[in-house]
């Protein structure tokens, strides 16, 4: 998941990361308290670009007290930059006004990419305390551009006479994407409106803060306390003594804590034989920010909604779906309804299917029969992949350890497919001892880059998968790229090997498509650098990097058993393959029902949004009206803790889906044309990768597959359409 705040003060376009504490070496974590906004420190390395390879943060230099002085700092220059475009008595031009906005904010971006980076990978109560300062005050720095009148006459005055310019493609397209982002940020507003769109725009930054950190704070305070190992019946060596060391470290010596992860699903659950065990994790989980505790988020998310809709009708939308999704791919909610909708009575009706199999296998082995739920389905299923495929899980890991995943699968497949080569470079600062420097070449020798790993969880990362930007390049600025990977991976016992999941093998070769994305970006202007794409097209590069994950030559390379280094037994893979399709009318139910009610939280008007108490009733009315209502599968997020529809995804979480249409169809591209050869990856590189958001997207994808894309593909191969 690319999953991302983008702080675009219009003038300053950054793309970065969006959320207890944890003692390491590292600078950043040891400051406990907020710096004054008034106190700078001195030799701030943040008042400067880094001299580093690639312009890699120097981590060892900073620290936490070092980006309230720093965001100050940026914000006044940034203003200075603006003002001068603004007040400029010349008559306007594309260079002293659009380019220039481009090249405006440059060091408040800098700051601002490592800010928003490490709060999300390695917070702290400083950083933390920062968000919640500097939040507002950055919206409202983002408003003074967006709603500078001069700067606006300006642009207004070059877009009219824009076919009279003489611009190449892509500078029209950011003059117009420009002015574009200007209306939609209140410019043609008048002065009172714009006055209460400011209120709007720093209440939504402070809530968006309070929300992230108070998921974050819940996930931590509501891991399972175990009292005795016999509970744990099913899980292996490792994962007890992490569970052990777990409760240690919150002081219960002698008992186990079983950590949760973001998502409603908990991958205990398929393990776990205590059915009571199971299902207080289950429960634990799905109450996650409704228990009326401290870290409650629903009257959060009941104002944000609202606020949001009241944007949305300020600037002309009915609502703020209409309003997000103007920008997107798919243009209208009721595109995205209509997909939604096709496909959600295929997927429930494969769940339930799926269901009656589960019930039947515990209708036939308990002494005491009972009716399936939602913490059995896990354990259930995974006996039924036995049955069915003759494997489980634990048979598989030893073939999957994670050095051997990313070195000689993820970066393997890169080498063939586009001719890239990694070194580790153990000599660059980090921000934690688990994360690790790699420089990245392109076939012509060149250094393409740097790619920071980081694939442990921890109580002070936020949940997820994802990628970011340190640094991006466009030829307009320089610059270079420096781009960060993260997963969220339980750390083993000491000495114990990293073992993953097929799933997580597959999450690390998704979220290198990403990091491909900003590798390969070759653009002029920085606002359309890498993943800076519509929200509904970004998964799409990462999805299709997937392929790889399960393709022979890449499998045959990585999938080696940990200890004797024997390459997985080919009936063993043909097994894991087959089985790819399984549960997927559980995965495509609970993710669609998250989906739909995306959507359906931001189809309503100011006066139709619930009160906080009122937010869960909505989501399971939502359910039942779209036929999602089957126990068994509750929602891949619930609202309290659905972190997606609180940052970038806003009615737009359906993007997953309707990305993966367009990878499908993408791969089945390769498939057609040889496959795994240089020739294609250039060409996939050269039409799509590379281009950014410098073109319409759809134009990219049909330059690159030469037709429009066939949603068969993807029903295929979830197994939701039969031949």
């Amino acid at each position: 998941m690319k999953y991302s705040n983008t702080i675009s003060a219009l003038g300053l376009s950054v793309v970065v990361a969006a959320c207890s504490q944890e003692t390491t070496s590292t600078p950043v974590v040891q400051t406990p308290t907020a710096l004054p906004a008034t106190q700078a420190a001195p030799g701030n390395p943040l008042f400067s670009a880094s001299n580093l390879p690639h312009g890699l943060p120097p981590f060892d230099l900073i620290t936490s007290e070092h980006f309230v002085p720093a965001i100050e700092r940026g914000m006044a220059i940034n203003t200075d930059e603006i003002d001068a475009i603004a007040n400029n008595v010349e008559r306007p031009t594309f260079d002293n006004t659009i380019a220039a906005l481009e090249r405006a904010g440059e060091d408040l971006g800098r700051v601002l990419r490592v800010y928003y980076n490490l709060a999300g990978a390695h917070t702290n109560d400083t950083l933390q305390a920062v968000q919640r300062e500097m939040a507002p005050r950055l919206a409202a720095h983002s408003d003074s551009i967006s709603l500078n009148p001069k700067l606006f006459a300006r642009m207004d005055r070059l877009y009219q006479q824009r076919a009279e310019l003489g611009l190449d493609p892509e500078s029209l397209r950011a003059l117009e994407r420009y002015h574009r982002d200007f209306v939609r940020s209140g410019a043609m507003l008048a002065e009172p409106q714009q006055e209460r769109l400011r209120e709007i725009n720093a209440e939504l930054a402070r809530l968006s803060t309070l929300f992230s950190q108070h998921v974050l704070a819940e996930v931590n305070d509501s891991a399972v306390l175990v009292d005795t190992i016999a509970e744990l019946e099913g899980l292996s060596a490792a994962e007890v003594q992490a569970a052990a060391t777990a409760a240690t470290g919150k002081g219960h010596d002698g008992k186990y804590l079983i950590t949760l992860l973001n998502t409603s699903d908990q991958p205990p659950l398929s393990a776990l034989s205590n059915r009571a065990l199971r299902e207080r994790i289950h429960s634990t989980s799905l109450a996650r920010g409704s228990r009326g505790n401290e870290f409650d988020t629903t009257g959060i998310l009941s104002d944000t909604l609202k606020l949001r809709a009241e944007r949305a009708r300020m600037l002309g939308y009915d609502t703020h779906a209409d309003f997000a999704l103007e920008n997107q791919t798919a243009s209208t909610a009721a595109a995205v309804n209509e997909m939604l909708s096709g496909i959600a009575p295929v997927a429930v009706a494969n769940a339930r299917a799926e269901g009656e199999a589960i019930q039947a296998l515990i209708n036939a082995t308990e002494a005491e029969p009972f009716e399936l739920a939602a913490w059995d389905w896990a354990f259930y299923a995974e006996k039924v992949r036995r049955e069915r495929y003759a494997f489980d899980e634990a048979e598989v890991r030893p073939y999957f350890e994670m050095n051997s995943v990313l070195v000689n699968g993820v970066y393997f497949a890169a080498e063939q497919i586009y001719g890239l080569a990694f070194t580790p470079r153990p000599d660059l600062p980090t921000y934690h001892p688990d994360v690790q420097v790699w420089e990245v070449t392109d076939a012509d020798g060149s250094s393409l880059g740097l790619v920071l790993t980081d694939f442990y969880a921890r109580s002070s990362k936020r949940g997820g998968a994802w990628m970011n930007s340190y640094n991006v390049q466009a030829g307009l600025t320089g610059g270079s790229k420096v781009i960060a990977l993260h997963l969220n991976v339980p750390k083993p016992p000491e000495g114990e090997p990293t073992l993953l999941t097929f799933a997580e093998v597959t999450t690390a070769f998704h979220e290198f498509g990403h990091v491909l994305h900003g590798l390969f970006s070759d653009v002029q202007y920085p606002r359309f650098a890498g993943t800076s794409v519509p929200r509904d097209f970004v998964e799409f590069p990462s999805q299709v990097n997937e392929m790889w994950a399960s393709w022979p030559e890449v499998l045959e390379n990585y999938a080696r058993h940990h200890e004797t280094g024997e390459r997985i037994p080919q009936e063993l893979l043909d097994r894991v393959l087959a089985a790819e399709q399984f549960n997927q009318g559980f995965g495509t139910t609970e993710y669609l029902a998250a989906s739909i009610v995306d959507m359906a939280l931001h189809q309503l008007s100011v006066e139709q949004i619930p009160a906080a108490a009122d937010l869960l009733a909505f989501e399971a009315q939502v359910l039942r009206d779209n036929g999602l209502d089957y126990e068994p599968v509750p929602p891949r997020y619930r609202v309290p803790y659905f972190s997606h529809i609180m940052g970038g995804y806003a009615a737009g979480y359906y993007s997953y889906i309707w990305s993966e249409v367009l990878d499908a169809d993408t791969v089945q591209w390769f498939k057609d044309n040889g496959g795994m050869l240089r020739k294609n990856g250039q060409h996939f590189r050269d039409t799509l990768l590379s281009r950014g958001g410098s073109r319409d997207a759809m134009a990219l994808f049909q330059d690159f597959a030469g037709r429009e894309p066939n949603s068969e593909h993807m029903l295929r191969r979830r197994g939701l359409l039969v031949n």
